[in-house]
């Protein structure tokens, strides 16, 4: 499999080649051509900002119907904790998990449950000190990808542990073939997922060789269908195994806070992100022991598979929060093997000019001086982002100087000049006089 699959795509028919997602686009994996927008694959690290920015709906992504989980005989529902706040008026988290259930699920294992484990391996690893500071979670891929390939120095810093998706689908498959007595392959763990970014990472894992998801159906999809079949429940059976801290880790800073430490840092939205990240790579932040980063505005509920506002959700995952436990799940000893990563954090040089250092040099030299002769205005006409941009475009042969609308102004003035010059063109007085 590609190792840079994505999960976003762009529906031609509706792109109007407008200039909104080449300038949000985080790792410039946007450009416009032939009046349309093209995706360039091993760029793309599936934050979905596209498909938020896009007025037209041209950017959309790749998620699983409801109908795969008929593919396996056992089925597992892996809720995300921001799932709950899609919906008002909630105060039992069971509803929402016995609705799932009467989708055809056979049994809901909370992810919630999965993220306080998660908080609490962080906290040995934290106590450990062997890990370079500050540690940042890993538990947003898009935001590890993005560190991947754009911030070399800090991928030794990425927390190597599996975000609470992968580790929910694990443990819940093995308590499942333990207690049932049937082989984990006839075992679906299907993710209810609030951005695309998980749909990749199930499809190609960072950390691990193989996910343990079997597929990820989008909030968006299955909101409808468990809107009907909680408001048609007969009994709500208890099923809800997480508290306060696991359910926190749906919205920006609830990752942080279930480490009960006050040395971190939180922040969202992925021009945030970039900032944050930009500073500790440059060493101007300092004095932490944790970064949590969420490429989505509010955290996993400003998903762009959620139905409902960020912010509305956020509010109402604090109403819920006040009847839960503050923690119902605990490691039992050390660290299990199924939720540290089996691959470290290496760089995707993606981004880079050329494999040859001298003839990289050159190329950056020439761009820069390409750029000087362009007007600084980044303003997206030439398909590119920025006049950087499209500068190293030109140097690349994938685009030509002339496809910047000032360049070529200047072009068609030095035409005309010429042609005036040598007599090519005759004044309208003189037209004039000839005439008469």
């Amino acid at each position: 499999m590609h190792r840079f699959f994505h999960s976003v795509i762009l529906d031609e028919e509706q792109c109007v080649g407008c200039t909104n997602c080449i300038k949000r686009c985080p790792t410039e994996a946007i450009r416009v051509r032939d009046g349309k927008a093209v995706i360039t694959s091993e760029r793309c690290i599936d934050c979905g900002e596209c498909i938020r920015v896009c007025p037209h709906h041209a950017k959309k992504a790749h998620y699983d119907s409801l109908s795969v989980i008929q593919e396996f005989g056992y089925k597992i529902a892996l809720p995300a904790p921001s799932l709950y706040g899609q919906f008002n008026h909630l105060d039992n988290i069971d509803i929402v998990l016995t609705g799932l259930k009467a989708l055809g699920f056979d049994e809901v294992f909370e992810v919630s449950r999965a993220a306080e484990l998660v908080s609490e391996a962080t906290r040995k690893i934290l106590r450990r000190g062997d890990l370079s500071k500050p540690i940042i979670s890993s538990a947003c891929p898009a935001v590890v990808r993005l560190i991947r390939v754009r911030f070399p120095d800090l991928c030794s810093h990425v927390l190597p542990l599996n975000a609470p998706m992968e580790a929910a689908a694990g443990i819940a498959k093995e308590e499942a073939s333990v207690r049932l007595g049937i082989p984990k392959e006839k075992i679906g763990a299907f993710f209810i997922t609030p951005c695309p970014a998980k749909v990749t990472d199930i499809r190609v894992p960072i950390g691990t060789k193989k996910s343990e998801v079997d597929g990820a159906i989008a909030i968006s999809e299955i909101f409808p269908g468990l809107s009907y079949a909680m408001s048609h429940l007969t009994e709500i059976e208890p099923i809800a195994k997480s508290g306060v801290i696991g359910v926190g880790w749906a919205s920006s800073g609830g990752e942080a806070a279930g480490l009960l430490n006050d040395h971190y840092l939180a922040a969202d939205g992925i021009e945030n992100v970039i900032r944050v990240l930009e500073e500790l790579e440059d060493e101007r932040i300092r004095g932490l022991d944790f970064v949590e980063l969420n490429a989505c505005s509010g955290g996993c509920v400003g998903g762009v598979f959620c139905v409902e506002n960020a912010y509305v959700a956020k509010a109402r995952l604090n109403r819920l929060r006040r009847y839960l436990p503050v923690s119902q799940n605990h490691l039992r000893d050390e660290i299990p093997a199924c939720m540290e990563w089996q691959e470290n954090l290496e760089f995707a040089p993606v981004l880079k000019l050329s494999d040859n250092v001298s003839e990289a040099v050159r190329m950056m030299m020439e761009i820069d001086d390409m750029c000087r002769q362009f007007p600084g205005m980044d303003c997206g006409s030439c398909g590119a982002p920025s006049c950087q941009a499209f500068a190293e475009d030109v140097v690349r042969g994938f685009a030509k100087k002339s496809d910047c609308i000032f360049v070529l102004r200047d072009e068609i003035k030095q035409v005309a000049n010429t042609l005036s010059s040598m007599g090519g063109l005759t004044p309208p007085q003189e037209k004039k006089e000839d005439a008469t």
